[in-house]
């Protein structure tokens, strides 16, 4: 049972890291679950409860501002709201034309489009999809940093 434990664990911080790039799929969320799976699958001796505690805190963190650097990205360059919630479903389309790269490309283009919308034009517009980019690529960031680090530590404690 401790081996199949570990395979699923093992499963789940390599879908976290996935996650990372894949909208669909929670990446920290998955890293954090594998390492409770692991300190299940080895009587709790695996990690510590302060180290578990932490790990869910950064978890919620990072997960949390994933979903706002974007719009904060946008806000700081300039975008409307029009232009906020424009880039949202154009990373969504984008997600499923052409993933994950599309979704990054969807939304800066609908941020584009948003600004377009509003009446704004040119450089504000360009501005406003730089700030979608820099904020969707800052959450990408942030995420692969925590899911490497569970992941380090779960192969770590794996053996």
């Amino acid at each position: 049972m401790t081996t199949i434990l570990i395979i699923i664990g093992f499963l789940l911080v390599l879908a976290a890291l996935a996650g990372c790039f894949l909208p669909a799929i929670p990446g920290p969320p998955l890293g954090f679950l594998a390492l409770i799976v692991l300190s299940f699958a080895k009587d709790g001796e695996a990690f510590s409860t302060t180290f578990l505690i932490v790990m869910a805190c950064l978890t919620a963190l990072v997960t949390g501002l994933d979903y706002v650097l974007p719009a904060i990205g946008a806000k700081k360059y300039g975008a409307s709201t029009s232009g906020v919630w424009v880039s949202i479903a154009g990373m969504v389309i984008g997600f499923f034309l052409l993933p994950p790269w599309g979704m990054l490309a969807g939304a800066f283009l609908g941020a584009l489009i948003g600004e377009l919308i509003t009446g704004k034009g040119g450089k504000q517009m360009f501005r406003a999809g730089w700030g979608v980019l820099v904020g969707n690529l800052l959450g990408i960031g942030l995420k692969l940093a925590l899911s490497g680090v569970m992941f380090f530590f779960y192969v770590k404690e794996m053996f």
